[in-house]
């Protein structure tokens, strides 16, 4: 008769438990590996209130009234200003591609309504799109600049200045004026849930077939490696298509997202970003032996894509170096042409850069998945 409890029996399951782990290389290393990544993205490249924001300057007489509040934003950290000195028409541009978050507007009279004791105006247009973002800028914006000029003007403080000589800030909203965070959000969602889904997936491809036992049968077929990674990632297609449906849908009818861009402009994206997703999950399916390894691993790649590619917290606030991972992150690309084309109207030239980008993930993606599957033949 066995004893109720054995230290024997219980050290020997141990053992045991501990071998099959030390084989199973993919879960320690995702035991170890996903909270040392939690920690470092946490700690390091996630900021919500960001700064260094980049920043454009329209200001065609330079007077030493402009250049002292110039430098007065600069020193508050908010504002960098990378393209100084430019016409109305160039700064459009800039904040329409996303290349700038502000840009800051100093008439051409403003020297000399300061010097004739009337009251200067100030322009600043903020990309909203991402409220976030320009919430900590904006408020600091009208004490900042008011007090630099007063500082210019030899005036110790605002209560004894004329009240004609008083800055006029007007803050311009772009294509979110109201900061609703939905806007922001919802046109991000689909590319979230693309990527939850496809990857998934399509990491399970190869692993199903091996774990079923039917992987001999698929070999045997007289079928090259390019037609077989087709004819699994194609059907996915089909099922990103009802789920684009679907939240456009919603994102339209329930929450009442502006639509401003043209719709062939969007599909064209998002066909694009699926199909790069779907080539990685098969990609990952390569690399994966199991079903369970194959979901270690896609989460392992979903931790960093939602924390880094501007989704969750603003893009400009993190890092230099997590900026640089982040750009190798489909998502990022993806975000940046679904909400430039939703909410800023955006044509192909604005989101040349990202839609080339995304085309460069399917390229690499199918390269990769051709050569792992060659030597999965062995």
């Amino acid at each position: 008769m066995r004893r109720f409890f054995s230290l024997r029996r219980l050290a020997a399951l141990w053992k045991k438990e501990v071998i099959q782990m030390r084989r199973d290389k993919v879960t320690f290393a995702m035991m170890l590996g996903v909270p040392l990544m939690q920690l470092i993205l946490f700690g390091f490249a996630i900021n919500n209130d960001p700064t260094e924001l980049p920043a454009a300057l329209v200001a065609p007489t330079q007077d030493h009234y402009s250049r002292a509040i110039v430098s007065a934003l600069e020193l508050t950290g908010y504002y960098r200003f990378v393209y100084p000195g430019v016409s109305a028409s160039e700064a459009e541009r800039l904040i329409a591609s996303g290349d700038v978050s502000f840009v800051v507007t100093i008439p051409s009279d403003f020297g000399r309504r300061v010097d004739r004791g009337d009251r200067p105006t100030l322009l600043i247009e903020a990309d909203a799109t991402d409220p976030a973002v320009a919430s900590g800028a904006i408020s600091t914006l009208g004490t900042v600049a008011s007090e630099a000029l007063l500082h210019e003007m030899r005036i110790a403080s605002r209560d004894d200045a004329n009240p004609r000589t008083h800055l006029n800030v007007i803050v311009h909203r772009r294509y979110n004026p109201d900061g609703i965070s939905q806007y922001n959000i919802v046109p991000g969602l689909l590319g979230v849930i693309l990527q939850m889904t496809m990857v998934m997936m399509t990491s399970m491809a190869l692993t199903r077939e091996t774990e079923r036992g039917t992987m001999e049968n698929l070999l045997a077929m007289p079928a090259t490696a390019m037609e077989i990674m087709l004819g699994k990632v194609l059907p996915y297609l089909g099922v990103g298509a009802v789920q684009v449906i679907v939240v456009l849908g919603a994102a339209k009818l329930l929450f009442q997202i502006p639509f401003v861009g043209g719709l062939g402009l969007i599909l064209m994206g998002v066909l694009v970003f699926v199909l790069a997703l779907v080539l990685l999950g098969y990609s990952i399916s390569t690399f994966a032996r199991t079903q369970m390894q194959a979901m270690q691993l896609t989460f392992f790649y979903f931790l960093p894509s939602l924390l880094l590619s501007g989704f969750m917290f603003p893009f400009r606030g993190m890092p230099v170096w997590a900026q640089w991972i982040g750009e190798l992150l489909p998502l990022t690309h993806f975000l940046r042409v679904i909400r430039a084309v939703m909410l800023k109207g955006s044509g192909y030239a604005d989101v040349q850069a990202s839609m080339l980008a995304l085309g460069l993930f399917v390229v690499f993606f199918a390269l990769l998945a051709l050569a792992r599957f060659r030597r999965t033949l062995d």
